[in-house]
């Protein structure tokens, strides 16, 4: 039996779809600040998400801030920034109306029922916050906005660059991945950095595969487990953002490098980047659920998605939360939920013991990508760390829901451009800066300047500092004098 409203969204969705017979890692936009062609499109990227990172960590009342709830209140709106920075932007679309022609808005409109009628007929929530509230979505953010996030308030997708990332609102498991962050904020407030954080944005990918599996009505054996597929446009060598069953297989570009995701503890990476490498370690508990999902069998929603929805929501899981007890959490839940199959209980137990988690006889690990493995680097990033001195300065941008790395390093004594960042950093007291906790799939940048290296989420760069990460990660694009690059490795 569908809560109240959500009958109204599966039916509206199911007549729509017969009628007319859809999100990025720092890591990822790094590799394209070199590209001469996309640099100035991922610097804005990353600019842009700094000014947001923080919102997810703050706990929101309900009902929804930017919502409605009651009767008569639209399940959800869909508005357009129109290619500005502006939230929510004018609202474009809403329930019972008709397409407006435009892809974006009608595949969020379409998508965002999909997810909207899943987890109130399989989980039986009611929008993000379990209370009705209307979910606000909008679409059109930014100029070549390559991210989608949860900003604590409402779905906020780009229209990518239209070279590497097609629309964010194309995979519609990236409309599920967005909205779980918005479910993990209201009950389990898992936080973003970290082994906590790792489970945050697995906790999203897993619902993410969920739904697509379940619009498709696929089994865990028929589904192919990718995150994002369809996001990266004709000509870039990936098949998606993440793979699930296969950490660190989903793309190997030269613009955005290699998938550097891990699928087991014995390959954890101990990171700085990407708030301690939250889009990295996912791999692992993603790995897991996979396991656990294709070793019980049938449709995820129905015994494995029930476990770590349960697990999620049952007040065991908090802001501090790490894989292992997380892992016993859903051993537990299982037991629980399935008292008379001891098979279920007896899977998701295996499934962590398999990612080296939890004790396991036998954990056999996967092949580990060589760039996943970091080489010399002593964060393990995959980028050797190289100290500054005075004429020079270094910035590294980690996170978005891609979790790629952009690094760049400008001479101030020899570049063009020297004397304007010496000007800028002169007005900035890089000492006396401080960094709120950052939010899901938001940017971070770590700057070197002599003796100083700061640590600063999107939300918290002052004018002068995006300018000067403007200019240092624009040094390694050979179209401004640069060799195209990773200047730090």
């Amino acid at each position: 039996m569908l809560p109240a409203g959500a009958a109204t969204v599966a039916a509206n969705w199911s007549r729509e779809r017969a009628m007319t017979c859809e999100f990025i890692p720092p890591y990822l936009l790094h590799h394209l600040l070199d590209d001469p062609a996309l640099g100035a499109a991922a610097a804005q990227t990353l600019a842009i998400d700094a000014r947001f990172r923080a919102r997810r960590e703050v706990p929101i009342p309900a009902p929804h801030p930017t919502g409605a709830v009651g009767a008569g209140a639209p399940l959800r709106v869909i508005h357009s920034a129109a290619n500005s920075e502006d939230l929510p932007g004018q609202p474009v679309r809403s329930d019972g109306e008709p397409s407006r022609g435009d892809p974006a808005v009608d595949e969020a409109f379409e998508s965002s029922a999909q997810v909207l009628a899943l987890f109130a007929e399989k989980f039986e929530r009611r929008s993000v916050d379990g209370e009705g509230t209307t979910l606000s979505v909008t679409v059109h953010y930014g100029e070549n906005y390559d991210n989608a996030f949860w900003d604590g308030r409402q779905l906020v997708f780009g229209d990518g660059d239209a070279d590497v990332f097609d629309r964010f609102t194309k995979p519609m498991d990236v409309m599920a991945h967005e909205f779980t962050h918005g479910v993990t904020q209201y009950s389990a407030g898992l936080g973003y950095s970290g082994q906590s954080g790792a489970l945050n944005e697995s906790v999203s990918d897993v619902f993410a595969s969920i739904a697509k599996q379940w619009v498709a009505n696929q089994t865990a054996g028929e589904a192919d487990w990718l995150i994002g597929e369809g996001l990266f446009l004709p000509g870039v060598s990936g098949r998606a953002l993440r793979s699930m069953v296969e950490p660190g297989t989903a793309y190997d570009d030269p613009r955005i490098g290699r998938d550097p995701q891990v699928g087991s503890m014995e390959d954890y990476v101990e990171t700085t980047d990407d708030n301690g490498g939250v889009h990295i370690n996912s791999g692992i508990p993603n790995r897991a659920f996979a396991l656990a999902a294709t070793g019980i069998g049938g449709y995820s929603w129905d015994r494995v998605g029930q476990v770590w929805y349960d697990a999620l929501t049952s007040g065991d899981v908090n802001t501090g939360t790490g894989f292992a007890a997380f892992a016993r959490v859903t051993v537990s839940a299982a037991a629980r939920l399935f008292p008379d199959d001891v098979t279920v209980a007896q899977k998701v137990r295996e499934a962590w013991g398999l990612v080296a988690v939890l004790p396991s006889a036998a954990a056999p690990r996967p092949a580990t990508p060589a760039a996943a493995q970091g080489g010399d680097d002593p964060d393990r990033s995959g980028h050797p760390v190289s100290p500054t001195a005075g004429n020079q300065v270094s910035v590294r941008r980690s996170g978005g829901l891609g979790g790629t790395v952009r690094t760049g390093l400008l001479h101030l004594d020899s570049h063009p451009d020297g004397p304007q960042v010496r000007r800028l950093l002169a007005a900035v007291s890089l000492q006396s800066m401080t960094s709120t906790p950052g939010g899901a799939d938001r940017f971070r940048y770590t700057i070197e300047y002599g003796v100083v290296r700061l640590s600063v989420g999107e939300q918290d760069l002052t004018p002068e500092l995006r300018d000067v990460i403007r200019l240092v990660l624009a040094s390694a694009d050979p179209a401004n004098g640069g060799d195209g690059g990773d200047p730090l490795s």
